[in-house]
């Protein structure tokens, strides 16, 4: 999976190509651990990911609990497959997926 990070100001902005799962998924959570502070705006932008697994959806929670503290997060152009696992998960019930 490739990682791209785009900080401007208070927003950062996180675009994922590949698949989020558990191979990638630690170098996801190093991201938000390491790269959050002062972030007050999260984006994620799903266009280019094909796939996320059960370690991925953590990362996603992990994300949105710490954004919940500090300010908002969304998630941008998510696939039909993509949002297949959100949905049955019910990850889509709490995560803020835009059109």
């Amino acid at each position: 999976m490739e990682i791209k990070k785009e900080l401007t100001g208070n927003k950062l902005k996180i675009s994922l190509e590949g698949h989020l799962d558990a191979v990638s998924a630690g170098d996801l959570d190093k991201v938000i651990q390491s790269d959050l502070n002062g972030v007050e705006e999260l984006i994620f932008d799903f266009a280019d990911l094909d796939f996320v697994a059960s370690a991925g959806l953590r990362v996603l929670l992990v994300a949105q609990k710490r954004m919940n503290k500090q300010g908002t997060m969304k998630i941008f152009h998510v696939n039909e497959d993509v949002m297949d696992v959100l949905e049955m998960t019910g990850f889509s019930n709490f995560l803020d997926i835009v059109d």
